[in-house]
């Protein structure tokens, strides 16, 4: 039967691909205006026009969100959002979960691809992992933009989880930024986002549900400098704990 599907699928992942490049190619032109508007305004600009990509692009390919609130959420208040790490479609999803001023981290080999690179370098903060002068400003970025009201958004197990645990390491970059800045850590999680689009093939997109669960924020008054450690194990125990109570499909118990 899956191979009886998998032209299908092709088909499928082809429409999705085409679709996708078709509505970034027609919000580009305001894209580029957008540019003209600075790093924070035409920033802020960038990622409204995102949004509108993304309410465009997931109904096309028949993918519907459903959002699960475990606590209520402030769009007025500035967050260090830390989401899990597991598909391709992790990047489009973002601007569907994060409806308010936002900045995600992201890698800087994205940046050179045609049309996406120029929106991606305009509406997130760029990282080169492998500079550590890079990461350090990288991470003054984010804190220069907490001071400003602006959310950021970092997926802390840097790159996908290919396991079968519920989460990857966390790096510390997030969590040095909550605390140095004294804003609350909000886990939002992707609980479908391996079954609708698989990290190992681009031709994997499958249509269907989509669900975000947004946790409770964490405070972090309570921390010092010296407690990075203890407040990553805190939140990686909540995202580890909520992913296998809301059946993660990639974890294995």
């Amino acid at each position: 039967m899956k191979l009886l599907l998998r032209p299908l699928q092709w088909i499928y992942s082809i429409y999705a691909f085409i679709t996708f490049v078709t509505v970034m190619l027609l919000i580009f032109p305001l894209a580029l205006i957008a540019g003209f508007f600075g790093r924070i305004n035409g920033g802020n600009m960038m990622i409204r026009l995102c949004m509108l990509w993304a309410d465009i692009w997931f109904p096309l390919i028949f993918i519907w969100h459903k959002k699960i609130y475990e606590a209520p959420h402030d769009k007025k208040k500035a967050y260090i959002f830390v989401s899990n790490h597991i598909s391709y479609l992790d990047a489009a999803i973002v601007v569907k979960a994060y409806r308010q001023p936002f900045r995600p981290l992201g890698k800087v080999e994205m940046s050179k691809v045609p049309v996406f690179g120029f929106i991606y370098r305009n509406a997130i903060v760029v990282v080169d992992r492998s500079s550590p002068s890079n990461r350090a400003n990288s991470v003054e970025v984010l804190k220069s933009l907490i001071k400003k009201g602006i959310s950021v958004m970092v997926f802390p197990e840097g790159t996908f989880n290919m396991g079968t645990t519920p989460l990857k390491d966390f790096y510390d970059g997030a969590f040095r930024v909550a605390i140095e800045t004294q804003t609350p850590v909000k886990p939002v999680l992707f609980l479908d986002a391996y079954r609708r689009m698989h990290y190992r093939s681009l031709f994997s997109v499958t249509p269907g549900r989509s669900r975000i669960l947004y946790l409770d924020e964490i405070s972090v008054a309570k921390y010092a400098i010296e407690d990075i450690g203890k407040l990553k194990n805190e939140v990686y125990a909540i995202m580890e704990k909520k992913l296998i109570e809301y059946d993660a499909a990639w974890r294995k118990t």
